[in-house]
């Protein structure tokens, strides 16, 4: 009997490491042929885009009015080479870190206490519901009466847009912690600042920055828009101006840059996000 419950136990133990190998060899073969996939999905919408504009197709949209691919890659390298296009870029990411990094503290801290806080809870959620079903682009004749320049009023328009999705990620996180975390802590002796430290904030930082994610998206949303409708400089303005002056390559270069610009700043929130939770158990992920 003891004989034979040793060997199961032994062959156990003996499992062959080559093996992992060809596992991380498939994985990467998979990470390129995954990113390769994306590359090419670009290709062809652009080739189709191309095709569509330059042979005036009209099926139930008219393609015939819009400019070529090629006409946008004219205007994108004429609009390099100039000193207003870098200013505008400049202009609009400094409205959008300015206040989406006041969201970001502002829509954490409030999210803690509205989940934690009963007392906060009964004072400010209900003025945080009623306000969040509100567009912030429909907040744009407010910032006007409140601020005295329009710099200020679209900062502040770009902080109420992603404050709430932060702020509710963050509260739903805090909620939604098990409540034997921490108990297990005061069992322990700690106080509400070691629950909080301890449990609070590294157990609601996934939702945090899947509110965040989500928040510098809807921020480029209102930024831009209201830079169209107040702005002086800024992607949002430039896109508006080469509209109103016929110019429709190059609004579609503001449009592209907008895009690129989204997609960057929510990369690198989520990129950071994957950094700070490096802990948590993950399973395959597709790179990006």
């Amino acid at each position: 009997m003891s004989a034979t419950a040793v060997v199961p136990r032994q062959a156990s133990l003996t499992v062959p490491e080559p093996a992992a190998a060809p596992a991380r060899a498939r994985a990467g073969r998979a990470v390129w042929f995954s990113r390769l996939i994306r590359i090419l999905s670009v290709v062809v919408a652009i080739g189709v885009w191309q095709f569509l504009t330059s042979q005036h197709i009209r099926l139930w949209v008219r393609f015939d009015t819009l400019p070529t691919a090629t006409q946008i890659v004219l205007a994108f390298r004429h609009q390099l080479a100039t000193d207003t296009y870098y200013l505008d870029l400049g202009q609009s990411l400094v409205r959008i870190l300015t206040g989406f990094g006041l969201a970001a503290v502002l829509g954490v801290s409030s999210g803690v206490a509205l989940g934690r806080s009963r007392w906060f809870a009964d004072i400010l959620g209900p003025l945080t519901e009623l306000a969040r079903p509100i567009p912030a682009i429909a907040i744009v004749p407010v910032a006007i009466l409140l601020f005295p320049d329009d710099e200020a009023g679209i900062v502040f328009i770009t902080f109420l847009a992603a404050y709430f999705p932060v702020m509710v990620a963050t509260r739903h996180a805090v909620r939604a912690l098990p409540t034997i975390w921490e108990e297990s802590v005061r069992t322990q002796g700690g106080t509400r600042w070691d629950v909080l430290w301890r449990v609070v904030l590294p157990g609601s930082l996934p939702g945090v920055f899947s509110g965040l994610s989500v928040g510098i998206g809807v921020a480029w949303i209102c930024v831009v828009s209201a830079e169209m409708i107040s702005g002086r400089l800024g992607v949002g303005y430039r896109t508006w101006q080469a509209y109103t002056i016929v110019d429709y390559p190059g609004v579609f270069v503001g449009i592209i840059t907008i895009g690129v610009l989204g997609y960057t700043t929510s990369a690198a929130v989520e990129l950071l996000g994957r950094r700070v939770t490096h802990w948590l158990p993950r399973g395959q992920e597709t790179a990006k």
